[in-house]
């Protein structure tokens, strides 16, 4: 994906935050401490929030969290949603916080947005010494037959690079990470995946994989047809055709440490 169209999906989500906040998941919580547990102090930077839900997490787990979030309409939802959080306008390339005033910054489902070339120097200027970096992604558990069938009837918008365990592997193993010189270099990144889960109805479901970045940004007659094929493929599997389900999913998060 070159830069034009990394800005364009990026930029997508506000017209759908109200969606983006009822139908996407949270996040593991077994995911959530392993990403924390080698952070120095309870300061958490939830960066390019959305409407909050890694925020929501991680305030259940007793973290002391900061929300920033580049979309306003997103960032209307967030404060909506945890009016007792601060949420602050700013985005990874341009962080709205004192150096080293965090522990740990975590990015759920929005790190492979971040321009690393500038990211990566205000990352490493936030945080603490011994600080965390970590990334979560939602993925979907493809070993399970029917998710399989569901990845491949719905297509690369709909289900992306990242969206399936070996594909988020293979894709965050190269991610560009922050290497931006001695005084902030980042460890070797640390990998680990935990079960997820999240009770879907067919048409909920349908409404979550219409929030995704490539379904948004798709002309609407081609929309349309896609999320057609994938209600009919629902309508056909007897794990998914009546009533709720849970669409099983893995919490994947990407780890690295400020030295």
């Amino acid at each position: 994906m070159d830069q034009d169209e990394r800005l364009l999906h990026s930029s997508s989500f506000g017209a759908a935050a109200a969606a983006y906040a009822e139908h996407r998941p949270g996040y593991a919580h077994a995911a959530a401490r392993w990403a924390l547990e080698p952070a120095p102090g309870p300061r958490v930077l939830d960066l390019g929030a959305g409407t909050g839900k890694l925020t929501a997490t991680l305030i259940e787990l007793g973290a002391e969290v900061i929300a920033v979030e580049p979309d306003p309409a997103m960032l209307t939802e967030l404060r909506r949603g945890l009016p007792a959080v601060r949420a602050l306008p700013g985005s990874a390339e341009s962080i709205p916080l004192p150096d080293a005033s965090v522990d740990a910054v975590l990015a759920g489902n929005a790190m492979h947005w971040f321009d690393m070339a500038v990211a990566g120097p205000e990352i490493a200027r936030v945080l603490a010494p011994g600080g965390v970096l970590a990334g979560l992604w939602n993925v979907l558990d493809d070993q399970v037959g029917w998710v399989a069938g569901l990845a491949r009837v719905s297509g690369s918008a709909a289900v992306g690079p990242r969206d399936t365990p070996a594909a988020w592997r293979a894709e965050t193993a190269g991610m560009h990470l922050p290497k931006t010189g001695e005084a902030a270099r980042f460890g070797s990144p640390e990998q680990a995946e935990f079960p997820h889960g999240q009770r879907r109805t067919a048409d909920s479901l349908v409404a979550t994989l219409a929030t995704r970045a490539g379904m948004l940004v798709m002309p609407e007659q081609e929309q349309q047809a896609t999320l057609g094929r994938i209600r009919a493929f629902l309508a056909s599997r007897q794990e998914t055709a009546l009533g709720e389900f849970t669409l099983p999913m893995l919490t994947s998060v990407l780890r690295v440490r400020r030295l």
